[in-house]
């Protein structure tokens, strides 16, 4: 499972590092581009592009640092670090949909004329850059918050590409230039509740939250449903990172089975759970004292 986990990583970092060095070339491109030309439609691509470029570089620098062993002071390692890029870069994000709302309200009250062919080519060129990106990046956003915030960031500079083609078509043959910041808009709103989304998945992870795809009730019955088990309290699962689940539990059992570690660990894994702890009472030991230190622990 650790072998998978760390070719997983390995992979993920290969395809950030290719995808970042995509984003960073043309990015100088389209910051040139999107001024001469003064669209807002390629300006905000472009700054979707300084977000993915900065975000990328994060999520590869966290994933480094989640490959890194535990130690005395971190004994579940660096994986977590994983978790605060794509909460950072969500946030970074979400920033910069709002802004682009903001820029393209004024716009609207303000027009600037579009110099749509330098927009088109540009659009063109971003187009293929970021179709390539997402093509890299899609398998890992499934196994990943990290890389999913990367994914994010890359599918909405490619729908920004493709907003940009079909603005500078539009405004080429109508010569109405508020369709710029329009698309600008609705590019800002097609990020905005995907980043949110993201954001509150990876800030569910730092709480220590139930991760959203466990039913909590539904493993709490099936704790209480083994052989000899009268009680289930103190039930905590939490996420360390994506993927990486957590179990701890009291159990109450007047005669624990010898096979309860046994069931214990088959449930574990059939809810995808890489660790748990288990500490076994005697009936009413809990109403009693309430104290949970000096009791016999299983550990699956």
């Amino acid at each position: 499972m650790t072998h998978s986990h760390n070719h997983g990583e390995n992979a993920n970092a290969r395809q950030l590092s290719i995808v970042l060095g995509l984003v960073g070339t043309f990015l100088v491109v389209e910051v040139v581009y999107g001024f001469l030309s003064s669209s807002l439609a390629l300006l905000s691509d472009a700054g979707h592009m300084l977000t993915d470029a900065a975000a990328l570089a994060l999520s590869l620098f966290a994933i480094k640092m989640g490959q890194r062993p535990a130690d005395k002071q971190r004994t579940f390692g660096y994986r977590r670090a994983e978790i605060l890029a794509a909460a950072l870069n969500a946030g970074v994000l979400l920033a910069i949909g709002l802004y682009i709302l903001y820029e393209a309200y004024l716009r609207l009250r303000s027009p600037v004329e579009v110099q749509t062919t330098p927009m088109l080519i540009v659009a063109v060129l971003g187009l293929i850059v970021n179709v390539i990106s997402a093509r890299l990046l899609v398998a890992g956003s499934s196994d990943s918050l990290n890389v999913k915030s990367a994914y994010l960031e890359v599918l909405g500079d490619l729908l920004g590409s493709v907003a940009v083609i079909v603005g500078a078509v539009l405004i080429r043959f109508t010569g109405l230039d508020w369709i710029d910041p329009v698309l600008g808009a609705l590019i800002g709103l097609w990020v905005i509740p995907r980043t949110w989304t993201l954001l509150k998945s990876s800030v569910n992870v730092l709480m220590e939250g139930v991760p959203e795809e466990l039913n909590l009730d539904a493993l709490r019955s099936a704790l209480e449903e083994l052989p000899g088990i009268s009680e289930v309290h103190d039930l905590h699962v939490w996420s360390v990172t994506s993927g990486q689940h957590n179990l701890t539990a009291h159990l109450v059992s007047a005669q624990p089975p010898t096979d309860l570690l046994a069931r214990v660990q088959a449930l574990a894994r059939r809810y995808d759970l890489g660790h748990s702890t288990v500490q076994i009472e005697a009936p009413g030991l809990h109403a009693e004292s309430g104290d949970h230190h000096d009791h016999g622990e299983l550990h699956p």
